[in-house]
C-alpha cells in the first residue's frame, strides 16, 4: 500500500519519517523504534499517535513509501 509521508530531514533528506497519511487517516509518528536497510531501501518500524505499530518502506531509487506491515496493539 501506497503511502503519503513527510520527514524529518536533518544531515540527509527523509532522514526519518515524523507523519505519514494512509487513505483518509493522518498520523503521527511518535516514536522511531527501530530503522534497517535493505539492498534498495530503508525500513522504519514506528509506533504511532493510535498506538499501533508500523513498518514504512522507503525506496530509495523512486523515493515511494510503502507500508510494509501493521500491528495492532492491545
Amino acid at each position: 500500500m501506497t503511502v503519503l509521508v513527510r520527514c524529518y530531514a536533518g544531515r540527509k533528506a527523509d532522514e526519518r519519517p515524523v507523519w505519514f497519511q494512509l487513505g483518509d487517516r493522518e498520523y503521527a509518528v511518535e516514536e522511531v523504534l527501530d530503522r534497517w536497510y535493505g539492498l534498495n531501501a530503508t525500513f522504519f518500524k514506528v509506533r504511532a499517535d493510535d498506538g499501533n505499530l508500523y513498518i514504512l518502506e522507503h525506496t530509495d531509487a523512486t523515493d515511494e513509501w510503502t507500508l510494509k506491515s501493521f500491528r495492532r496493539l492491545a
